[in-house]
């Protein structure tokens, strides 16, 4: 098989992670070394880098972070001073030109062989998008709260209804896109936070973007603090938004993008 870590050029191809945080000081450490270490194994025909993009973070997140990317290569570190977990993303994707980016949260409930599967379905498989899922069949969830799960797979099935989606999982937090993809898609997804993920999946497969979801491992972090009940309710409006114009709009920008 043909080693597509390397491009025609005999260039190694690259690989950006982004690890959003906000108030992560006591977790941050630990989570970066874990996935360097990986990276550091399974990647070493890759070009690969680590970006920590921290998004308003009120504790010592900064200070950990930047000491981190004193201590290591390949680690660096983007301050937002807004927050919003799809700003973070947006915003960390669109600052290096790699072949392939990929963001993971930092709690590291994704498995971490997640990110060797994705890599294949851009690099190998060609998909122009490749997510972690935790509802596809083959997939395996640790310790998720009943609750939890059944809102996940209720907003599930409200997006693949609205949209004759096919797609089962919107918001698992490790997902992979191609560079020419997101030069294509980030631009005109409207989202900053937590609808940000959902919005991406919609308006790229609307648009005709390959998506591979991909069962994954994945373990409940019990210290999460997302607000589950509003964030469904945000994600809600959002859906309204894309099912009433906002869809329609977005790629009418793509299209104007593409013949300039």
């Amino acid at each position: 098989m043909e080693d597509l870590s390397t491009s025609p050029d005999g260039l190694s191809r690259s690989i950006q992670i982004v690890i959003p945080v906000l108030n992560e000081q006591a977790i941050l450490a630990r989570s970066i070394s874990a996935v360097y270490k990986y990276m550091s194994e399974n990647f070493t025909s890759y070009d690969w880098h680590i970006l920590i993009v921290d998004n308003g973070s009120t504790d010592s997140t900064q200070e950990v972070a930047r000491n981190i990317s004193q201590d290591l290569i390949n680690v660096d570190v983007l301050v937002l001073e807004e927050r919003g977990r799809g700003r973070a993303v947006s915003r960390g994707w669109l600052e290096k030109n790699a072949d392939i980016h990929i963001y993971m949260d930092v709690d590291l409930s994704t498995e971490m062989q997640a990110l060797q599967k994705l890599v294949n379905a851009i690099d190998v498989d060609g998909y122009d998008i490749a997510i972690a899922s935790r509802l596809k069949a083959g997939s395996k969830v640790i310790g998720r709260p009943l609750h939890r799960e059944f809102i996940s797979r209720a907003y599930s099935f409200i997006v693949r209804s609205t949209f004759l989606m096919k797609i089962k999982d919107y918001q698992c937090g490790c997902k992979a896109i191609s560079r020419n993809t997101a030069r294509d898609i980030l631009p005109i997804i409207e989202d900053t936070g937590w609808f940000f993920d959902t919005e991406l999946i919609i308006l790229a497969s609307y648009n005709k973007y390959s998506i591979n979801e991909i069962p994954v491992k994945w373990t409940d972090d019990t210290d999460s603090r997302v607000r589950i009940f509003s964030t469904a309710i945000t994600d809600l409006n959002g859906l309204i938004r894309l099912r009433f114009g906002g869809l329609r709009r977005a790629s009418r920008l793509l299209r104007m993008k593409d013949k300039n």
